[in-house]
């Protein structure tokens, strides 16, 4: 159940279930599965009515929503996204969320930091979730144009939101949702002023798209390029551990 305590030493319960989905997508399941018993009953298309059968099952599945076993650790960054670590690098971060925005809560500080990109593909799980547990400062959303969301100009031209949480000490992680080439819409769950927990569900991206986290100041990167993360549960990095890694995929 949500909200059990489990640890790395056998305690807690666990049970398999079927992930639930997330109200936001049953409306586009039910409609997709109507259409396809439309013309399978109704129009007696089998060639029309069985595909579209088979994506309307694929639509549900998009938009599952299963729990998540969010490390309980003061100093670990979760990953906020499902996907493949597609670019770890050194960059400075967007202007909406260093700049003053006129609420008076100060942003993040000017300079290069490290941002790690996530892609998500259609198949991934597209809930997005918090990074750490603290106050949301900023939600901006910035309106954009559709390209792959693995180019690295997606950071830019794409439609994108800026989500900024600032912890009880002060510190400041914020990250950015990029939809993607066939995404259309980005789906905040919070607002400026939310309180929010590690792991807790903060929006979706409809469709592929991508997640970009800039990391403190002095904090590295704990996955690799190439490494595919579990939202709420990988750990992405530790504040103020810098340590290089290497891999090789085989």
């Amino acid at each position: 159940m949500a909200g059990d305590l489990l640890d790395n030493q056998g305690r807690g319960d666990v049970r398999w279930s079927l992930p639930p989905i997330h109200p936001e997508g049953r409306k586009f399941g039910v409609v997709a599965t109507l259409v396809s018993l439309f013309f399978l009953l109704g129009l007696d298309w089998e060639i029309v009515g069985w595909p579209l059968l088979i994506l309307s099952a694929g639509v549900f599945a998009f938009f599952r929503d299963p729990e998540r076993v969010v490390p309980q650790s003061d100093s670990a960054i979760v990953s906020p996204a499902d996907g493949l670590v597609i670019q770890i690098a050194e960059i400075e971060p967007p202007r909406e969320l260093v700049i003053e925005d006129g609420s008076g809560t100060a942003g993040l500080a000017p300079g290069p930091v490290t941002r790690i990109s996530i892609f998500m593909s259609v198949f991934d799980v597209h809930i997005n979730r918090a990074p750490v547990g603290g106050m949301v400062n900023r939600v901006v959303y910035i309106p954009g144009s559709f390209v792959d969301a693995s180019l690295d100009k997606a950071s830019e031209d794409n439609e994108r939101q800026h989500v900024l949480i600032e912890r009880t000490d002060g510190v400041k992680v914020g990250f950015t949702q990029i939809a993607g080439l066939v995404a259309r819409r980005i789906v905040p769950f919070v607002k400026p002023g939310d309180a929010v927990g590690v792991g807790q569900r903060v929006g979706l991206i409809r469709f592929g798209s991508r997640v970009d986290v800039y990391l403190p100041a002095g904090t590295g990167a704990k996955v690799l390029l190439g490494q595919r993360v579990v939202a709420g549960e990988t750990v992405l990095a530790e504040l103020g551990t810098q340590k290089l890694l290497e891999g090789v995929a085989q």
